[in-house]
């Protein structure tokens, strides 16, 4: 590690405890992703963290959410959770045309952060590290407009930039319809630039080839052009984790 960095983590933790959070039992490559974040500003990195630590307790006070609070979503069968790609990345799958607009906010909030950390430690090698990082596939196949939600997309997003800063390796949107055009650029409108330039919308052949190519075949689902078959989240059974 560079010293400049070994420094700006240093100014880090100092700056997380005094605005009351605690770093001590993170590793330098977690809190590196929110220095990142924020252009190495050691203040606004350390305001981040704790502001994400404040999140996750009011949120997430047992460290995770089980599958009985977020039944009606995870009943949709929406989100599939595949392996790993070529680079390492574990692959969440998005089907636009069974998502419908949620009556329930709060659970709605519940069920991005069960599939995001889920889909972030199925990548974890006995331990978490920190700097892990997954590829989203947000697949519009046959989506109606009963499925458009900008809301959820939205919301989804802005907890990646918020909450999950630099675990966005990729995101891939594919068969978007023309009418979906529109609701894109709205939902583009609330994301930062960081974010926008890890969104990939897959057009052309040759943009085909380079999706397939960058996760693999043994890892994309057969409906992509992989050899894959897709596994609904809720059927993945995670490893225990060591401490």
């Amino acid at each position: 590690m560079e010293k400049s960095q070994e420094l700006a983590l240093s100014q880090m933790r100092k700056s997380v405890e005094k605005l009351g959070g605690f770093a001590e039992n993170y590793g330098d490559p977690t809190l590196m992703r929110f220095l990142i974040a924020r252009s190495m500003d050691t203040d606004k990195a350390a305001k981040m963290f704790v502001q994400w630590q404040k999140w996750r307790d009011a949120l997430v006070p047992s460290g995770f959410i089980p599958d009985s609070e977020i039944q009606d979503e995870l009943g949709a069968k929406k989100i599939y959770l595949q392996g790993l790609s070529k680079k390492g990345f574990p692959i969440m799958v998005v089907k636009g045309s069974k998502h419908f607009p949620s009556k329930d906010q709060p659970q709605f909030k519940k069920f991005i952060v069960h599939i995001l950390d889920k889909t972030i430690a199925s990548s974890f090698k006995g331990r978490e590290i920190g700097d892990e990082k997954l590829v989203g596939i947000l697949d519009l196949k046959d989506i109606s407009y009963k499925n458009v939600d900008a809301r959820a997309l939205i919301t989804g997003f802005q907890f990646l930039q918020a909450y999950y800063p630099e675990r966005l390796a990729r995101c891939y949107i594919v068969h978007m319809p023309r009418f979906f055009v529109s609701v894109w650029k709205m939902v583009s409108y609330f994301l930062e630039k960081a974010t926008l330039e890890k969104i990939k919308i897959v057009t052309n052949e040759a943009q085909r080839r380079e999706f397939i190519q960058d996760i693999g075949e043994e890892t994309l689902p057969e409906v992509y052009g992989g050899r894959a078959k897709l596994v609904p989240i809720q059927d993945v059974v995670l490893a225990p984790l060591n401490h």
